[in-house]
């Protein structure tokens, strides 16, 4: 069960000459006032009251008294916790009437809920990795953070070099009528040459034809003039007729092979390799593009499973507030960051934090609460009741929401007597707090 503050009696610390008061069990406290009639010093005063000696006030007794500082707190769980005499000594009683000390206090007392604007005014790191600590799974969530910001880095860097490696690729030019390979310059001479050796045996083959009917006219002129030679000449022509419809056999299937295309290609051979290695880069650039899109995609699968595995995480922690985690090392509350929470969800996620550090605390400390509207500080007082813990803040005010009003020092509506003597005789009238 939380500890909180059922009654205190301040006299003579700083500003406050005379205050009693009873805060609200669960709920808002508002201490009101104009400035510099002593609010602060009531938180000052618990402060120093619960917190010990580092908390005690540079100049603690009220400026012109002659009286030493008295504070008187009795808590829920029964302990009484004074400060006075000429020392302001503490002194702590528990139920049963045995003395305690600063430490019994310890055990029930959170710092950071003796000044929650601490809390609150530290950075959006600083109060992640408080809630962090709490919960238990500070390390394992830096960690996981880690690796995803080293994932992430990576896959910035793969994505934009993908970026860059397809730009370069779409602005490759590509010659879709070039060979696949770069040409070779003596292989096409080598081609020529081949088709050059045949061209000459067909025209050898032509010049044979020529030949045997040069043969078989002047044969066929002499077989008048040489009758005698009849037979042998008619042997000879049969001979040579037979070759010459031998070889215009051969002739009628001979066809030449055109070197037009490799001449073409010998000439344009520089032009051909350019478009081949253009060809080349292209698809080269390509597939660069493609092997980073696809490291990239790895990276985002990988990030996203350290992001599930950060959410399982925090979604098996035990959270002060519902809809509150961590994201990218700061407190989330309700999807928005500290900087876009409401005045009042701030509070609210401050002191739920607070508590969670030490459940036993049921109180916290505000100062400075009129920067909030009434509407936010109505809601914030709604949700201190419904979650049974006390919250006793400051105002520069005089309005209905405040509490109580402090007036150079004191309650105003609380009856006293001036102090005349060493001794101060105060009574207090009874009324609503």
């Amino acid at each position: 069960m939380s500890i909180k503050i059922n009654k205190l009696e301040i006299e003579n610390v700083k500003r406050i000459k005379a205050v009693k008061i009873e805060p609200t069990a669960n709920g808002l406290t508002v201490i009101g006032g104009k400035n510099s009639q002593g609010k602060t010093s009531v938180l000052d005063s618990i402060a120093w009251a619960l917190g010990g000696e580092k908390y005690r006030p540079s100049s603690a007794q009220r400026d012109g008294s002659v009286i030493p500082p008295t504070l008187h707190i009795v808590m829920s769980n029964g302990l009484i916790v004074e400060r006075k005499g000429k020392n302001s000594d503490l002194k702590v009683i528990d139920p049963e009437g045995q003395k305690g000390g600063q430490q019994l206090l310890n055990e029930f007392v959170e710092q950071l809920a003796l000044d929650l604007p601490k809390f609150m005014q530290a950075t959006n790191k600083e109060k992640a990795q408080i809630l962090l600590q709490i919960i238990g799974v500070g390390k394992q969530l830096v960690e996981l953070e880690r690796s995803e910001t080293e994932l992430y880095n990576q896959r910035l860097a793969i994505g934009q070099i993908a970026d860059q490696k397809k730009k370069f690729a779409k602005e490759q030019p590509y010659y879709p009528d070039a060979p696949k390979e770069p040409v070779s310059a003596s292989e096409l001479i080598r081609q020529q040459q081949d088709i050059l050796a045949r061209n000459g045996e067909n025209q050898r083959k032509r010049q044979n034809i020529v030949n045997l009917k040069n043969d078989y006219n002047r044969l066929s002129g002499q077989i008048e003039d040489l009758k005698n030679r009849l037979e042998q000449l008619t042997n000879e022509i049969n001979k040579v007729n037979s070759d010459l419809l031998i070889a215009q056999k051969d002739a009628l299937e001979l066809h030449d092979e055109s070197t037009v295309e490799l001449e073409m290609n010998i000439s344009n051979i520089e032009a051909i390799n350019r478009k081949v290695r253009a060809n080349l880069d292209k698809d080269k650039a390509e597939e660069d593009a493609m092997n980073y899109e696809a490291h990239y995609n790895r990276l985002t699968s990988e990030i996203n499973s350290v992001r599930q595995a950060k959410m399982d995480l925090l979604a098996g922690a035990d959270l002060p507030l519902p809809e509150l985690s961590v994201a990218e090392g700061e407190l989330v509350y309700k999807g928005r960051k500290w900087d876009g929470m409401s005045g009042s969800d701030q509070l609210k996620v401050s002191t739920a934090i607070v508590r969670k550090l030490n459940p036993k605390c049921g109180f916290v400390l505000l100062d400075k609460l009129e920067q909030m509207d009434l509407d936010s500080l109505k809601e914030f007082g709604e949700w201190l009741e419904l979650e049974e813990l006390q919250a006793i803040a400051t105002r520069v005010s005089t309005g209905d929401e405040c509490s109580i009003i402090i007036e150079d020092g004191y309650a105003a509506g609380q009856e006293y007597l001036h102090e005349q003597v060493p001794e101060v005789k105060t009574t207090w009238k009874a009324g609503e707090f």
